[in-house]
Order: C-alpha cells, then sequence, then structure tokens
C-alpha cells in the first residue's frame, strides 16, 4: 500500500491500464458456444477485440460482442475448427496508451457421423458399398460389425472375402445377395480421448421382377358380351407393382377393363364385352426398385361381318351403273349379291346371263356392275357379307334417271264452241319434268289466256280449253324437260258433232201394261261420250210422242203404264254433250190383251201354335189386279175341302186352326177381273203336340223364364202367408194385422160382416180360398184340340160354368149347386146354402 503510494506520488495525476481475460486457454468443441469476458482496471477509453488473424471482430449472428465501460464479454456460437487461435483484448486510455491481454483457443472434433442413411438399398448381384461417413478430431478408427440375433460379429477381410472397409472407412460388399441382408454397425474411436460410437445400418438388398405368363395368347368373338382374363406371375423384392398396358398407354381400372391382384404375386386383367377394337398385344409389366420386366400378351378377336359401305345410287338409263359394298370382319367376309326383282344372286365373278351384270371383290369390297342400264333395273339390291362366324345384310336402292315419256294415249279430243274441255299431258320421268304447252310458235303462260287454263301437277298438266270459235280448234304441243333430255306430244282438238241413230230397236218383252226396248249403240258419239239415250214411244194414230230417258248408257228400256191391247210406235235417240242425235227408224208392237192370271206361287212357313203361314209370291196378273186368292186345303185322310178366301192385296194366307202330326194339301186360285187362273197345289206337314211347359217358354228367354220362376215363388209365399193368417191366426199378414188393430178394443159391426163373408165362401168350415188356373192353351182349346167358344163382345152370356170344388187330394167336397152367390148393390156379399152348414 505505501509502495503504490508511493508510485502515485512519484508519477503524479497519471494512471496505468491493466487487462485480463477471464479464461486465458480453453478446448472447445466444434459446434460448442462459449463466451470470454475481458476486464480493464483505469480509465479505458476504448476497449476492443481481434481475432487469430489480427482482425478487429464486429458483432455477428455467430460472433457478438458486448462491451462495457471497463469489460467486453466476447460470445462465440457454434464454434468451428477455424475459430481455433490466439485472440487479443486491446484498451486505450486517453492518451493512447493500449494495454492488452490474450486468449488461447484450442478446437477439436467429437466423434460424428454425418447423413448415415439407414435402411441402404442395393440391388442384388451389384457391388454394394455401405456408406459411414464418421468426422473426428484427431481422424477416428473405425471397425464394423454385422448383427445377427443377439450376437455382434465384427467383420474382417479374413473372413468375409467379399468385405471389405474402404479408406473412407465405408463397407464395400462384392456381388450382394439376398443373405446379405442385415443389420450392419459402424464403430468408431477416438483412442486419445477414449472417445467411441456408433451407428445401426440396416441394409437392404431388392431383387429385379421375375415375370411370367400361363397363356400368351387368346381367341374371342366380337360383340357376343364374351370376356377374356390374362394372368401374369410375378415375383422379387419388393414386391413388384404390375400394371398392364396397349399401344404405350397404361389401362386404368373402368368397366370394360376389371385389374386384380391375387395371392402368389399373381395379378390379372379382365376385358369385358369384347369388341373388333379390343384385339391386338397386351403389355403386363412389373417394376419395383431393383428394375422391371415385362410380357407380351395377344388378344385375336373375331368379328361378325358388319357392311360398312352401301349407298343409294343413281344411274342415267342406257349408262353404267357400279355399286360397291364393303364390309369388314374377322376374318374377312365374303360378299354376294340379291337383286329383289327376280331373287337372282351374284357373287364374285358371276355375270348375268345376258352379261350386263357382272361382280368383282377382294379383300371384303366387292364390285356389282350393270351396263346400259334398264328401267327394268330400279329397285332394292340385297349386299350380303357371310363368314363363319356369321352374316350382315344391307339393302340399297338403284334409281333410274331418264328421260321425259309420254303415258297419254288419247291425242285427240272433242268439244264445240263454249264447251270446255282438258286436254291431258301425262308425263312419267325422272327426275320430274317441267311441262309447257305450245300452240304453233307461241308458248300458252302459266297463267293462261281468256278461253285458256293450265293445271299442272306431278307428272301430269292439263290444258282447259273453252273454244269460243272455229280458231280455238286444231293443234296443241305438250314439251317435257328434264336434265336427261326433252319429249314433244302433239294433240288434236276437234270440233264435236251430236250421235248417229241408234239402231236394231228390238221389243224383247211385251205384256199387257209393260214393254222392254233394245237397240244397238250408234256407229259415232259425235266425238263425245254418250250421256243417256232417249226412247220416244205413242199410241198408234196419236200425235203426242212421250218420252223415257235409259240409266245412263243402258240399251234396254222398260216401257210401262201401257194400255191392254194397243199398238204402239217407239223410236230412239242419243245425247251427248253436243246435243241429241237422230232418231232410229220407227218400231211398232201391240200390248196383249187381258187374260186370267198365272197360277200363283207359293212357298210354306210354319206359324205360332196350331197355324201355318202360307206365302203368295206376286205374279203375272193378266192384265188387271188379282182380286183374291181361294185357298182350299184338307187333310190328306179326307174328302171335304175347307175354303178360306184372302185378298189380292195380301201376301200371305193364315191357315188354322191345323190338327198336330197331320199332312195337308192345299189348292190356291188367284182370280181377277176376267177370271180364275190355273190352281196351284201345295203339301205341308204338321208335327206333333209340343209339350205344354215347351210352348209356353219356347219363345222366352232366360231372363223372361227366371222372372216369370221368381214371380211364381212370391206368389206362392203370398198363398201360403194368407193361408196361415186364415187358418192359423200366425204369419206376416197376421202381424201385420195385430199392429194396425192392437189400439183398438172393440170390433166394429163392419169387421164382423167381413168375418162372415170369408167364412161364406168355405164349405167346409176351413178358411181355404178356392182358387183355379187355367193356361192361355186350355182357354184357346178344348182336351181334344178343338178350340173353345169364349166370350167376347158378341157372344150372348150364358149360365157360369160349373166347377166343382176340389181338396188337395182332388175328390169333390162340394157341389156347385149348394152354394149361391149375390152380390147387392151395396157391394156386400151374401151366401145362401141348401141342407147345409157353413
Amino acid at each position: 500500500m505505501i509502495i503504490q503510494l508511493l508510485w502515485f506520488l512519484v508519477c503524479g495525476s497519471q494512471a496505468v491500464l491493466q487487462v485480463s481475460i477471464s479464461l486465458n486457454k480453453v478446448e472447445l468443441s466444434v459446434g460448442e458456444s462459449k463466451f470470454f469476458k475481458c476486464t480493464v482496471i483505469g480509465e479505458p477509453v476504448n476497449l476492443e477485440w481481434f481475432n487469430p488473424q489480427g482482425e478487429r471482430i464486429v458483432s455477428s449472428q455467430r460472433v457478438a460482442l458486448h462491451t462495457g465501460e471497463d469489460s467486453s464479454r466476447l460470445t462465440i456460437y457454434n464454434a468451428e475448427v477455424e475459430d481455433a487461435g490466439i485472440y487479443r483484448c486491446q484498451a486505450t486510455d486517453a492518451q493512447g496508451q493500449t494495454q492488452e491481454a490474450t486468449m488461447v483457443l484450442e478446437m477439436y472434433q467429437k466423434l460424428t457421423f454425418r447423413n448415415v442413411r439407414s435402411p441402404q438399398e442395393f440391388r442384388h448381384d451389384e457391388a454394394a458399398e455401405v456408406v459411414c461417413d464418421v468426422i473426428a478430431s484427431p481422424a477416428p478408427a473405425v471397425s464394423w460389425f454385422y448383427q445377427k440375433g443377439f450376437r455382434s460379429m465384427e467383420i474382417t477381410e479374413e473372413h468375409y472375402s467379399r468385405f471389405q472397409v474402404l479408406p473412407n472407412n465405408n463397407l464395400q460388399i462384392h456381388k450382394v445377395t439376398k443373405a446379405d441382408e442385415g443389420v450392419y454397425r459402424c464403430e468408431a474411436r477416438v483412442e486419445a480421448r477414449g472417445e467411441i460410437d456408433f451407428v445401426d445400418i440396416e441394409l437392404v438388398v431388392n431383387v429385379p421382377p421375375v415375370l411370367s405368363v400361363l397363356q400368351q395368347a387368346f381367341n374371342a368373338t366380337a360383340d357376343y358380351q364374351e370376356s377374356v382374363t390374362f394372368t401374369c406371375v410375378t415375383s422379387g423384392s419388393p414386391d413388384p407393382e404390375v400394371t398392364w398396358h396397349r399401344k404405350g398407354q397404361q389401362l386404368e381400372r373402368s368397366e370394360q377393363y376389371v385389374l386384380n391382384t391375387m395371392e402368389a404375386g399373381r395379378s390379372t386383367l379382365t376385358i369385358r364385352n369384347i369388341i373388333q377394337g379390343d384385339g391386338g398385344d397386351y403389355t403386363c409389366r412389373a417394376t419395383n426398385k431393383a428394375g422391371a420386366e415385362e410380357r407380351e400378351l395377344f388378344l385375336k378377336v373375331f368379328v361378325q361381318p358388319h357392311i360398312t359401305q352401301l349407298r343409294n345410287v343413281t344411274a342415267v338409263e342406257g349408262s353404267a351403273a357400279m355399286i360397291s359394298c364393303v364390309a369388314e370382319g374377322e376374318p374377312l367376309p365374303e360378299i354376294s349379291w340379291r337383286r329383289a326383282s327376280d331373287g337372282q344372286s351374284f357373287a364374285d365373278g358371276d355375270k348375268s346371263q345376258d352379261g350386263r351384270v357382272d361382280v368383282r371383290g377382294r379383300h371384303g369390297k366387292s364390285m356389282l356392275t350393270i351396263s346400259g342400264v334398264k328401267l327394268t333395273d330400279l329397285g332394292r339390291f340385297d349386299c350380303e357379307a357371310l363368314s363363319r362366324i356369321g352374316g350382315h345384310q344391307k339393302s340399297m336402292f338403284l334409281d333410274i334417271e331418264y328421260m321425259p315419256k309420254f303415258q297419254t294415249n288419247q291425242t285427240i279430243f272433242y268439244s264445240w264452241e263454249g264447251n270446255p274441255i282438258n286436254i291431258s299431258c301425262d308425263v312419267k320421268s325422272n327426275p320430274p319434268a317441267t311441262m309447257l304447252w305450245r300452240r304453233g310458235r307461241l308458248t300458252i303462260s302459266a297463267e293462261g289466256t281468256a278461253n285458256t287454263r293450265i293445271h299442272t301437277t306431278d307428272g301430269k298438266s292439263l290444258l282447259e280449253v273453252t273454244p269460243v270459235s272455229d280458231r280455238d280448234f286444231g293443234r296443241y304441243n305438250c314439251t317435257a324437260r328434264n336434265n336427261i333430255g326433252v319429249k314433244y306430244q302433239e294433240f288434236i282438238l276437234a270440233q264435236a258433232d251430236v250421235p248417229s241413230n241408234p239402231y236394231s230397236v228390238r221389243l224383247s218383252a211385251v205384256s199387257q201394261r209393260i214393254a222392254t226396248v233394245t237397240f244397238m249403240k250408234p256407229d259415232s258419239h259425235g266425238g263425245v261420250p254418250i250421256g243417256h239415250y232417249l226412247v220416244n214411244y205413242k199410241e198408234v194414230g196419236s200425235q203426242d210422242w212421250r218420252d223415257v230417258k235409259s240409266h245412263g248408257v243402258q240399251t234396254i228400256v222398260l216401257l210401262t203404264g201401257l194400255e191392254p191391247n194397243t199398238t204402239y210406235e217407239v223410236r230412239v235417240a242419243a245425247v251427248n254433250g253436243k246435243g241429241q242425235g237422230e232418231f232410229s227408224h220407227t218400231e211398232s208392237f201391240q200390248t196383249l190383251p187381258i187374260r186370267e192370271p198365272s197360277p200363283p206361287a207359293v212357298h210354306g212357313q210354319r206359324g205360332m201354335g196350331k197355324a201355318y203361314r202360307l206365302g203368295l209370291v206376286k205374279q203375272d196378273d193378266g192384265g188387271m189386279p188379282i182380286v183374291e186368292y181361294i185357298v182350299k186345303y184338307k187333310t190328306d185322310k179326307e174328302e171335304q175341302w175347307m175354303t178360306k178366301l184372302v185378298s189380292g192385296q195380301h201376301d200371305f194366307a193364315l191357315l188354322q186352326p191345323l190338327q198336330w202330326n197331320t199332312r195337308y194339301e192345299v189348292e190356291i186360285t188367284a182370280r181377277n177381273v176376267k177370271g180364275l187362273s190355273e190352281p196351284t197345289f201345295y203339301q205341308f206337314f204338321m208335327p206333333q203336340k209340343p209339350d205344354i211347359i215347351d210352348s209356353l217358354f219356347s219363345g222366352l228367354g232366360l231372363g223372361p223364364v227366371v222372372g216369370l220362376g221368381l214371380v211364381g215363388f212370391l206368389l206362392v209365399l203370398v198363398v201360403v202367408d194368407v193361408s196361415c193368417y186364415f187358418l192359423r191366426q200366425c204369419g206376416l199378414l197376421m202381424c201385420i194385422t195385430r199392429k194396425l188393430c192392437s189400439k183398438k178394443t172393440t170390433t166394429s159391426g163392419k169387421s164382423k160382416e167381413m168375418e162372415e163373408g170369408k167364412a161364406a165362401y168355405l164349405g167346409d168350415g176351413s178358411k181355404d180360398p178356392i182358387v183355379e188356373m187355367r193356361t192361355e192353351e186350355e182357354r184357346i182349346t178344348n182336351h181334344d184340340g178343338s178350340p173353345v167358344h169364349e166370350p167376347n163382345e158378341t157372344t150372348p152370356l150364358t149360365e157360369p160354368e160349373k166347377l166343382p170344388l176340389k181338396e188337395e187330394n182332388g175328390k169333390e167336397t162340394l157341389k156347385s149347386d149348394m152354394i149361391e152367390i149375390k152380390v147387392h148393390s151395396d157391394n156386400s156379399i151374401h151366401t145362401k146354402q141348401d141342407d147345409s152348414k157353413a
């Protein structure tokens, strides 16, 4: 202390800086971080650090400085080998005097494995170099070990001839195999520091794919929904990935392509719904890290013949037509032709009999050539492609173009002034022709003129001419033109005349009031069709002709309403559009006088029940109306005739009543004012008597019969209910009566009279009413079939019919003279019984 004070006194106020660093010598491992502190005693004005290269240190990302008034801290982050050396800390005072301190930094490298990958993969049978990149300072010593289970064996060249440790510490294996796979340990040591470290590396040996196919070629038929499955078998390490390729493109899973991977390295490709385009080569490719291998498979697709080209052809008449048919298929089909018009067939090399049709073909194409085409060649031709797989047929139409052809045979037309006439020009052509009309050198416009009009439709042109003078008659020309050619047709419009007279007038049938006139057509109709014939007739000596028109152009005319026994004259004229022609020569005829009728004609028809309907056919009445028919009839066993008169206006005679199962003879005579006709004879047979039920219901259908049955059933129910009411005081009627009468306590005198009246109907004290029913036939006939005289408006009243009363067993219980029923004006009923009790 005393020395320092003396030093201060000697030196005066001048002070000396003292610099020190916290660490003088430091060993630092690469990658570590360290800081160093520099302290100054005194009053420094500047404090700096210098690196081993003598450069002033400036703060950076890896080297940082923190400087205060009397200290400074240097920090080195992640030290590197280049950071080794002598570092100086220098302090400067106000007089510019400097003092410094030094620090030695020594760097060393720890054992470090750099970028050692695991696993490391190598291809089978190649030289494998297992990389173990390790660094240290000083340089480390490296050893290799093979891990087998829990044991570890060092690899030396004496024991492993294919193994060698390279100068770079890597392990090299010559022609590595799958047996070399495993875990290898790379161990490094630094003897100076006793430092040791290791890393385990997995060695993987990849084996290239091995690929095989079970079947290389396949066959299928297109368009039959067939499927084909290709199979590939692969091996390798790692397991190869199998892909399928076609035409350089990888096939993806779809509805058409089905991809499957199975056990034992089998992979399949299924092609569904095979079509023609699916044929060809397919590639199966197996790929892994060690390499790739592929195999080709072939699909042969048989395709049914299909015609791909066949078009309609249009040819000009007289030229050549060439029809082409192209078909495809596998195998290529054979092509043949069939002409629809006559069914004739043509194959390759065939010719028609006339030599005009020739067929040539090859490689799925056939050409049918027709020389000198005719209109008869027009129509359908069928092309058929055929192979062993199947066949296909298509049709085409050969259309033939030709110049116009006139179809009109009539070239002369007749008319007269003021009468319109249509001159028809009918043309057949392909393509359709255009038509125009000419008169001399002048063309008639489509709009027509004052007395001409043109009406044109497909293939037909009508020239309507209304002649007004002689100049309108003469020649007209129709010209038809298409792109094939031009044709002309000339027509003549001539003046019409009235028809000539008919001839050969005859009377084919003459009776009292009717005559039939026949005649022959006139030789000339005047150029205009005859519309009808006019027949004139009159009585001889009369001046008044009467007219009868024919029906159309019939040459038979019927004259009616003639007088008997009278002479007539008749003549005939033809009438056409121009007018009436001349009459024929006059013919005379005389009607027949009045006479007796012809024998009548009859036809029989069974009537209802015991009747017979005799039909009368109208006959020749002899010139006067038939007044009546005299019908006589009898059985074949009787001699006496029964007579029936029938008015002449009737067309039938009804014979009744007749006998069953009997043959009848009939004699019929017609009478007019002149007299009787000759008789007509007729026979018929009446059948056996029908069953009564059949007679009742034979005319009824099922519905009416069922209805009658229901009505009868209801009627029986009513009768039973009424009987129960009177006999046993029960039934539906009794219930209703009690309900209605229950409110009355006494019975009126009128009710008593009704009770007495009911009792008057009974003969034995019972309450059953007496009822008797008769059928319709029983009312009409007796039991022997004879008719019963029923009362009507003209029948006098007689004593009432006496009917016995019967019990259920049919015995008579009460005679009719025992009861007398009287009806008084007050509608009350009184009975009188003789010598009996009610």
